[in-house]
């Protein structure tokens, strides 16, 4: 905050303008900030007149002033940064990573299947229960925020693999009571957490040396 005083203050003694805290008044203030934002880009334009927001609202506190210069004028917008999406070839890397020749092999391609090809969030991937699966009807029932439901198409390749894995592999676990009707478990037979699905995309991106930040949510996008 310091340092967003002092680029007002260079503003002034640069423009001849004989202005101190107290008497300040808003035009030149909005001078400042229209002068600034050819300097720096939005954010940092963004933080300054926060800074001295705050600066002035601590002056009307103190009792020093009785208004903010500050009050009419807008922080500007900044742009949200696009996240990192994956072309279809990334995608099939990243199966293809997937080492099938271990148990949870086969119940990681399905999960990465049923996340890019149902576009569901980690939540709902994991609280994902089989009583959900209509593969006759093509759809699957997803819970999303706020337990809203809704019915999601699911595709045949999809449909393949969560049917090699609950049949090769699934059906050999020890499921632990309370998780009969969870579709994708953890070798003690508990439905996986979120952390464990960050954890199996990251190892997945590391093997097949995507230079990008990803996560279960990256899917969906």
């Amino acid at each position: 905050y310091t340092f967003d005083i002092e680029k007002l203050t260079e503003f002034l003694a640069t423009n001849n303008l004989f202005y101190n805290p107290i008497n300040i008044t808003e035009e030149v203030v909005q001078q400042f900030i229209y002068e600034i934002s050819k300097q720096v880009n939005p954010s940092s334009q963004a933080r300054i007149i926060s800074g001295l927001r705050s600066f002035f609202l601590y002056l009307i506190f103190e009792d020093y002033r009785s208004d903010n210069p500050m009050e009419l004028i807008e922080i500007p917008r900044i742009g949200r940064k696009l996240p990192d999406t994956l072309s279809t070839n990334e995608i099939d890397n990243l199966i293809d990573a997937v080492d099938l020749s271990t148990n949870e092999g086969e119940r990681n391609r399905a999960i990465l299947e049923t996340l890019y090809g149902c576009g569901l969030r980690v939540s709902e991937l994991i609280s994902l229960k089989i009583s959900d699966l209509f593969f006759e009807e093509g759809f699957i029932k997803v819970t999303g925020k706020g337990d809203k439901q809704r019915f999601v198409p699911v595709g045949n390749l999809t449909q393949k693999y969560i049917d090699i894995y609950k049949t090769t592999i699934r059906t050999h676990l020890a499921i632990q009571k309370g998780h009969e009707d969870t579709l994708f478990l953890n070798r003690r037979g508990k439905q996986l957490t979120r952390a464990m699905i960050f954890t199996i995309i990251k190892d997945l991106a590391v093997k097949t040396n995507l230079n990008k930040t990803i996560s279960p949510h990256t899917f969906r996008h």
